[in-house]
């Protein structure tokens, strides 16, 4: 799971310059029942992943990523829904998260399933570029 890290945050970084993602995270943040960590595997190694926690009321989505070579299958729609499968069932109505505006595939993935610009929250509120969705659950 390590390398799938190290690949989001070195395409963050090189897009967005800096380390990538500067969103203080907790160790704990995404254990259940405050949280979940999903990955996708081909059978010889991960490909994909995506994470939620807890944001008062809500879950916040984080670390939403598909290797490039694994990419334009359908990895990405299969891990939000998952995600927003495990929300639901730990009790949360809606999945917010924070996106930046250098991340075109990952807006166009959001809007189609239903996401919808709410107020800048967290981390990168008021920074240039953020873009922030929410979907009730």
């Amino acid at each position: 799971m390590r390398a799938l890290l190290v690949d989001v945050i070195a395409e963050l970084s090189e897009r967005y310059g800096g380390s990538g993602d500067d969103t203080p995270i907790a160790a704990d943040d995404f254990t259940p029942p405050n949280g979940a960590f999903l990955v996708a595997d081909d059978g010889e190694r991960l490909v994909a992943c995506a994470a939620w926690r807890r944001h008062g009321d809500d879950a916040e989505l984080k670390r939403m990523f598909t290797a490039k070579e694994s990419r334009g299958r359908g990895l990405g729609r299969n891990m939000l829904t998952a995600i927003e499968e495990s929300a639901r069932a730990a009790g949360c109505h809606r999945l917010i998260l924070e996106t930046g505006d250098r991340q075109p595939e990952a807006i166009a993935l959001y809007e189609k399933a239903g996401y919808r610009r709410i107020e800048d929250f967290g981390h990168y509120k008021g920074q240039e570029g953020v873009l922030s969705y929410a979907k009730t659950l």
